[in-house]
């Protein structure tokens, strides 16, 4: 990824699904040094989060990483889960920010020159199209170094540049348990 200094530059964070790919590498990320690292290489107009919340639990885990997140600096996005019973009769939890991210996206596109969109989901393939069509460059970050791989090849051809998390780890990653900030692992099995 080639960033220059004069870069107006957004980060789009889809929460679930950074989630999994930083859970099948078996890593915590630090939010406070993914944000300084692009920061340092170019003008970071804004950071945004994306996530569904369980409303009406007395503690969601993903709360203290929400309210961390919007204390510093970052747009919180988040809607209701929504509770279903599967074939099956389990329990689950949905909650997909898909639409969101891709609203956001057009919406920023004449205002930026690069996006980095942290997700592998096949389905933003077409908004990267759209807003490289207005001009604005675009980065994928997920991984392909886990079994499976969490990004689709489509979304990962039709990127500008695709970074593997697995490669920033060293940047973007911290020990296991260490609290300087919540960290990716603070979600709960509710993320969705």
């Amino acid at each position: 990824m080639i960033l220059y200094p004069t870069d107006r530059v957004a980060l789009f964070i889809d929460g679930a699904n950074l989630y999994s790919a930083a859970r099948a590498l078996n890593v915590d990320l630090d939010f406070r040094k993914l944000v300084e690292s692009f920061r340092e290489k170019a003008v970071l107009v804004r950071a945004y989060y994306y996530t569904a919340v369980v409303e009406g639990e007395e503690f969601s885990p993903i709360r203290p990483l929400v309210d961390w997140l919007g204390y510093n600096g970052f747009a919180v996005v988040t809607k209701p889960a929504k509770r279903f019973t599967d074939a099956q009769g389990h329990s689950r939890i949905k909650g997909n920010m898909d639409m969101e991210i891709a609203v956001d996206m057009l919406e920023q596109a004449p205002h930026l020159d690069h996006m980095v969109l942290f997700s592998g989901d096949g389905d933003f393939r077409r908004v990267v199209q759209a807003v490289q069509a207005r001009g604005v460059r675009v980065t994928a970050v997920s991984t392909l170094k886990c079994q499976p791989p969490m990004i689709a090849d489509e979304l990962r051809r039709q990127a500008d540049a695709y970074i593997d998390l697995a490669d920033r780890l060293d940047d973007w990653g911290r020990p296991r348990g260490a609290a300087a900030t919540p960290s990716i692992r603070t979600f709960g099995e509710n993320e969705a």
